[in-house]
């Protein structure tokens, strides 16, 4: 992923879904892990301005590996690592 890799605010908010339901919010203030809260003012602001889309270069260090970790996990997996549930 480079820094003009297109990323959808659909994408970012099924990223932070993702994160979400991986660590849950904590805390009397339900408040988010650091995956999800990396990307959820990126998506706020997207929101804000009435945007559809950014580009990677434009989320910060916390946020493309946030992205990063839920593209990684989003991969289609091999026949062989679905069998071992890998």
């Amino acid at each position: 992923m480079d820094d003009t890799t297109p990323i959808s605010i659909t994408q970012l908010e099924q990223a932070i879904n993702y994160w979400r339901v991986r660590s849950p919010s904590t805390g009397d203030e339900a408040r988010l892990c650091e995956e999800a809260a990396a990307l959820a003012t990126p998506y706020a602001l997207l929101i804000f301005a009435g945007t559809r889309e950014l580009h990677a270069g434009d989320l910060n260090d916390e946020g493309r590996q946030a992205y990063a970790g839920w593209l990684e996990a989003e991969r289609p997996k091999s026949p062989e690592a679905r069998t071992l549930n890998l």
